[in-house]
Formats: structure tokens, sequence, C-alpha cells
């Protein structure tokens, strides 16, 4: 039977985490729950996670001790190992936890056990690989990035089909699979120049022509294909949840503010906009910097401003001029911006909900920001999975890409693949190149 120690990282990070090896040992080292006690009286969700986990071990030692093997429902078992003398070598220092946890795991082969350590620490794994170990990151929820659901496909087909398509205003392939609000774009095969841009309809179950594609919300314009699509996706009030992924500059953050400015401020089909992004950084919190909540956010969010700098202070639409700015908006209440930390308890009705930079939350994080959303709200969130600053974060296993692949086919879910720069020139060779 396999042995798995599992790092404190692992558990903050999906705090279900030991109830993952189903038929196996899983094994908490003592330093692992001293470190968990250091997070407790936290509010951010490292706090959240380390009092989850300390409920949940309080009903495991119900059904016994932890100092023994308590029995888990998916055939495994846990226990709270105290031994950490594991005989390091004399180039390890006890007086950090990791070695301490390190150390749990090489006792625990000594005794003969098959140990296998998990951790999301890139450089714990190389030390337990030093010693022999086998080491393994938390796997559960990664996603093949390669493989990620882009949200569209280009089809060859018979222009006979194209022609019944603009004609009948819908199509049904056959021998194909779409999922649901996936986006198709229809090509002669005989390399004729005729196309079409269609979605898969889950109410007709059939390919129908796009609504908004050409809107320009708040006066942008859609540049290319792909964001042709995503405008489809803001607009549609069947949609709720939407999720645009892409290489930086591809106009994934604007769009969204725009089609919630123009929904909002002009259609009135919400009542405010709330705008949040993780506050991850160099590894400090915004309370690290002076001043009042709104003045520390105002260095976190500034992408969020320039964007709403940009919609506001250029000329909207052709002639038309605004005199909005950004603080006579959010003193009234129209637009909220906020660190995602502090949405967790709020119920958030008929507002367009924007979380940019949502590669760098994990997926508990992004399951408890969607289920804040009330009645009638929609949520946007937005990202490029290869630039995350979360350090136990990759592409493969943030929030965002997971979300991407667990969503796929469900019908008020939409997400489009941003594969343009349009920033300017040198930020798509930038994107390109580097």
């Amino acid at each position: 039977m396999k042995t798995f120690v599992l790092d404190t990282n692992v558990v903050l990070h999906d705090p279900m985490a030991m109830f993952s090896f189903a038929g196996s040992r899983v094994v908490l080292p003592l330093p692992v729950i001293e470190e968990l006690d250091t997070f407790k009286r936290s509010n951010d969700e490292r706090g959240r996670s380390a009092r989850l986990i300390a409920r949940k071990l309080d009903e495991l030692r119900k059904k016994g001790k932890l100092s023994n093997w308590v029995p888990l429902e998916n055939g495994g078992h846990l226990r709270v190992e105290m031994q950490v003398d594991g005989g390091l070598p004399k180039t390890f220092s006890m007086e950090t936890k990791d070695n301490e946890i390190l150390s749990c795991a090489q006792y625990l082969r000594k005794l003969g056990e098959n140990v296998i350590f998990i951790t999301k620490d890139i450089n714990l794994r190389i030390k337990a690989e030093a010693l022999g170990l086998e080491a393994q990151d938390y796997e559960k929820e990664k996603i093949d990035i390669e493989e990620l659901y882009r949200g569209w496909e280009e089809i060859p087909v018979p222009a006979t089909d194209i022609d019944r398509f603009y004609k009948e205003k819908k199509l049904v392939l056959q021998g194909r699979e779409f999922v649901n609000n996936q986006f198709i774009i229809l090509k002669d095969q005989g390399g004729g120049s005729q196309s079409a841009l269609a979605r898969l309809d889950p109410k007709v179950h059939a390919l129908t022509p796009l609504l908004r594609a050409d809107a320009a919300p708040w006066g942008v314009k859609p540049l290319n294909i792909e964001q042709r699509f995503a405008i489809e996706l803001l607009f549609n009030k069947d949609i709720q949840l939407v999720s645009l992924v892409g290489v930086a500059g591809s106009g994934k953050t604007l769009l969204a503010l725009a089609a919630a400015m123009h929904q909002t401020l002009e259609e009135k089909h919400y009542r405010r906009i709330l705008v949040g992004r993780p506050v991850v950084a160099v590894g400090h919190d915004i309370g690290y910097l002076p001043g009042t909540k709104e003045e520390k956010l105002t260095n976190w969010m500034g992408a969020i401003y320039d964007n709403l700098s940009y919609l506001l202070e250029r000329p909207k639409g052709s002639l038309e001029t605004t005199d909005m700015d950004i603080q006579m908006l959010i003193e009234e209440g129209t637009i909220e911006i906020e660190a995602v930390t502090y949405l967790r308890g709020r119920s958030l009705p008929n507002l367009f909900i924007v979380i940019d930079d949502a590669q760098n939350l994990t997926p508990h994080e992004v399951k408890t920001i969607i289920s804040r959303a009330g009645q009638g709200a929609k949520i946007v969130l937005t990202g490029d999975p290869y630039q995350i600053d979360n350090y136990y974060l990759d592409a493969a296993s943030n929030g965002l890409t997971n979300l991407v692949e667990r969503f796929k086919g469900q019908s008020l879910f939409g997400h489009v693949t941003f594969t343009k720069s349009e920033r300017s020139p040198l930020a798509a060779l930038a994107s390109d190149l580097l």
C-alpha cells in the first residue's frame, strides 16, 4: 500500500486533498498541523482553508485516534505523524518546517513504507528526489493545457451547407459533435470564399447565426473573429458564466468592461458592475501598503483603472463624448472595484461581475467566487494561463483552466480562447517572441 505524505501547501490548495487518495495511507506530519495553526486566524483563503482542515480533522478524531490509522470513507486511512527524525544529512537545517516535513517522509521510508511525498513546492520536490524519495505535485485538478477547450473551431463544409445555413438560419452537421455555445467557423471545403460564423445553440441543438457579434459595446469595435465571439457571449443573457483566456493585449479585459458598462449604464440590464482581481504580486498582502482599503487597492488595480479610463475618456461611438469619470461612478456605486479576498460571504444578484487575472486563483477560490452569483448576475473571468504570479499554481493547475474544462458543454457557460494580441505591434511581437 502506498503512503502519501502531504505538505502544508497541498492541503491549503485543496482542503479536501487528504480524502483524494482512495485505498491508500495518508500522513500529515505534525509540522503541517503547526503551520496550519499559524494560518487559522487569517481572513484570506489560506485562513479559511486552515480552519476547514481543522474541522475535518476534528471529525476524524471522533472515529479514532489520529496517532493511529483512522479509517476514511474512500477505503484509505489517515494519521498525524509525530516522528520527524528521519536522519537527514547535516546540510539540511532542521530549523525549517519544510525540512521537518521532509524528515518525516524520510523516517516513514526507513520503516519500510512505500512513501510518496506530495508537495506543490518545486524546490522541496527537488530536495526530496535528492534524498531518494519519490516526490510528486498534487495533480488531482491538473488540466492538459495543450488540450484545453478553445471555445471555437474551424470546419470545412460544402458550399451548399453554408447557403442553407444563411437561408434557414440554422444548420445541423451530421456526424459532427459540438458542445453547447461552441463557436464554429464554417469554411467552403472547395476552396471558395464563402464562410459563416455560427454558435451551437443549446435551445435548438443546432448551429445558429451570431446575433450581437458586430456590436460595438461602449464604442469598442471587435478587431478579429475571436473578439466577435467574445461579444456574442458577453451580450447573451442566457449565458451567465463566461471565460476569456488568451495572450496579453488580446482585449479580454477591455471587452468585458465595455460590455459591462454598455449593459449596465445604457441598457440597464444590471444594477451595477463589480470588478475583482486577486491581490497577488511579490508575496505581500494589501495590508502592507499605506492608506485606506480603497487607497491600497488603487495600487493593485492599475490595469482595471487603465481600461476604465480608456473607455470613459475616449469618444464613445462616432461623435458622442462622455464627461464621466471613474471616481464619480465609484462614489455613485455604479462600479465597485474589490479584491477577490473580500467576496466570500456576499450575495451578488443582478450584477455584471468581471474577475480579472483569474489565472492566479486556485480552483477552490474560483468555486467560492462563482457561488456568490445571485439571481440575474453574470460573471466573466479573464486571464492568461501563461502569466501566473501565484507560486503554487501553473498553467495546468490554476482555477481558470480548471473552470474551462469543468464547465465545458454547460448551457449557461461560454468560452473563447484568444490567440491574437491587438494592443500594439510591439505587444504582439513580445507575445510571439518572448
